[in-house]
């Protein structure tokens, strides 16, 4: 029988930019796991900050590339989506990079706030407002356009969203409209919720905007759910969307900038390709054609890249506490840990992401099942996206096997109710964060400690 490693190497080009193994160890865009965890044991939350700022500066490398080569006249704008992870420690990494922010709520705002107190943005520093607001977003948004952030765009969800901004900033302003794009063809619904419809654009401009409003519209957006991915859907809702702008464009020559809101995929898979080059300039080379054929000038092109920007700097490590062979074929790895409430797309979405051993390389491997701490049924991972079964190093008399999810930094956190209370009581785990020096030397400091019995009892109110 072959060693795990043995599998890996005849399945997939290893190791990658992200993953070596070393004396029988993996390592993680360079850093040693097993050290880590014999620091701080599991579950463990880890995020390697310096991946945050390498995507970014990779992403605008692209575009930047891809205006030259295509002699586009229009710029491009890089905004983090703060709803893929709100942690401090990713907004600092992140704007390092002379990046942008993209809002979904009166909260984030509260964030917009903080960094600016901190010096970490400016008043130039393009605050882009979408979502369906609630009366405290709409008025969190006025307070930062009444404080003079002028590059604070609001997106208009619907037709009534401008009257409040109408009544309460006390100066002219600049804004956005979202149009309500069509869903991919196996969606339930075939229109998005948000947004406005296609057809009220140009009568809503010019009866509700135009030489009536103290807004000026400088910004067409929309968004795609399953992101930016080389497909007829894809291209078809783009040019629908830059058709539309150059039809609004002739009419409103203070229209200068769209959005193309659903950003670049992760890698979750060791198998997995996409050519991001490619789609840039594809991206690039319609937007330019539409324009041309319409006869209007060529947009600035803003960007919301949340899972791109932050996902693939996380990790999400467990070990295995006991192996149950539950009948003939299906042996169970207990880990110490729970997907419900750590990993949640993998229990709501089925999310797959990649998985490997930390340690035991060159035992040899079976299939098996991982399951989770919590009662629920559904508490599994048992396949990977490129292959239909799950293969993990055979554990040995007295060896203790760590693995780890990877590229994990997105959404988790939020939808598995960070510091709250979770399926049976499961704690959110410690969180260690990783940083790069100038030198290049790395250190680790802990973020958080695992959640204590006595912050779940003052939540459920025992105490």
């Amino acid at each position: 029988m072959k060693k795990y490693r043995d599998l890996i190497d005849q399945t997939f080009y290893f190791p990658t930019q992200e993953f070596d193994v070393k004396n029988n160890q993996l390592f993680f865009n360079g850093v040693n796991l097993m050290n880590i965890i014999k620091e701080h044991g599991t579950p463990l939350k880890l995020t390697y900050l310096p991946k945050i700022s390498e995507n970014i500066q990779n992403a605008k490398a692209i575009f930047a590339e891809a205006i030259k080569k295509k002699k586009y006249n229009g710029s491009y704008t890089y905004c983090y989506c703060t709803k893929s992870n709100h942690f401090s420690f990713v907004l600092e990494e992140a704007l390092k990079n002379n990046i942008h922010i993209e809002t979904s709520s009166a909260y984030d705002i509260s964030i917009v706030e903080a960094l600016f107190e901190r010096g970490l943005i400016t008043k130039d520093t393009y605050i882009i407002c979408n979502g369906y607001k609630r009366p405290h977003y709409l008025e969190k948004i006025t307070q930062l356009l009444n404080a003079g952030f002028k590059n604070c765009l609001p997106i208009l969800d619907n037709l009534m969203e401008l009257d409040y901004y109408e009544e309460h900033v006390k100066k002219p302003f600049n804004m956005g409209m979202r149009l309500a794009a069509d869903e991919e063809p196996n969606f339930e619904f075939y229109t998005s919720r948000l947004g406005i419809r296609y057809g009220d654009v140009i009568d809503y401009y010019q009866n509700r905007i135009k030489d009536k409003s103290k807004g000026q519209l400088k910004m067409l957006h929309y968004f795609i759910n399953t992101g930016i991915k080389d497909t007829a859907y894809y291209w078809s809702e783009l040019s629908r969307f830059v058709y539309k702008y150059a039809e609004l464009k002739k009419v409103c020559p203070e229209l200068e900038a769209v959005d193309i809101g659903g950003g670049f995929p992760i890698k979750n898979s060791l198998h997995f390709e996409y050519d991001y080059k490619y789609m840039a300039e594809q991206i690039i080379e319609n937007i330019q054609w539409i324009c041309k054929k319409n006869s209007v000038e060529e947009p600035n092109i803003f960007t919301e890249f949340g899972s791109y920007t932050v996902a693939e700097s996380g990790a999400t490590i467990y070990s295995v506490l006991d192996q149950k062979l539950q009948n003939d074929k299906e042996l169970w790895y207990m880990m110490d840990g729970s997907f419900i409430t750590h990993i949640p797309d993998v229990w709501g979405l089925n999310a797959k992401f990649i998985m490997l051993p930390i340690n035991l390389w060159n035992n040899q491997f079976h299939r098996v099942n991982i399951g989770g701490l919590t009662c629920d049924s559904m508490d599994y991972y048992d396949s990977e996206a490129h292959i239909g079964e799950l293969f993990l190093p055979v554990i040995e008399k007295e060896q203790t096997m760590y693995f780890g999810f990877f590229h994990t930094g997105a959404y988790q956190e939020s939808l598995g109710g960070y510091g709250g209370i979770q399926h049976c009581l499961i704690p959110a785990p410690k969180h260690i964060l990783v940083e790069k020096d100038d030198n290049g030397k790395m250190s680790t400091r802990v973020f958080a400690e695992e959640q204590s019995s006595e912050q779940m009892m003052e939540i459920l109110g025992y105490k």
